[in-house]
């Protein structure tokens, strides 16, 4: 009977679900770039962030931390939430982490890390009401 209860379970939620995803025997890897819901043009991020060995993964997650902190700084200052203001060039981001965070240690990052996203965070409802606004969210 249990069994019986799960099988039901499964066929109402799960086939449902599989009968709209469309089924392909076709597994060619396309090499378009990558597509967003916003701001397709955004600037290609340094390229030793994309071949950072994974044990210093940290470092990379630093500098798009504080990317991220400084564009919605801008957007928050500028009131303005257009594609040039929420993607930046990466080198102000890039020479600020190379000047202050380059050479602080793993923990160091952790820590970097975790205030920064509290930062960041301090600013998320005033940069989505502004790029909700904008229809840039």
């Amino acid at each position: 009977m249990r069994n019986l209860c799960i099988a039901a379970v499964f066929a109402a939620t799960a086939l449902p679900a599989l009968a709209q995803t469309p089924i392909t025997n076709d597994l060619t890897v396309t090499m378009e770039p990558q597509r967003y819901r916003i701001c397709n043009d955004r600037p290609a991020r340094p390229i030793w962030v994309e071949e950072v060995n994974p044990r210093e993964a940290y470092k990379a997650l630093t500098l798009m931390g504080l990317y991220e902190l400084r564009s919605w700084e801008a957007i928050v200052q500028s009131e303005d939430c257009s594609c040039e203001i929420r993607f930046p060039d990466w080198a102000a981001a890039a020479a600020e982490y190379t000047e202050r965070f380059a050479d602080i240690s793993a923990p160091e990052h952790t820590q970097t890390q975790r205030a920064l996203r509290r930062q960041t965070n301090d600013l998320r409802h005033a940069v989505q009401a502004i790029c909700e606004a904008q229809g840039n969210w």
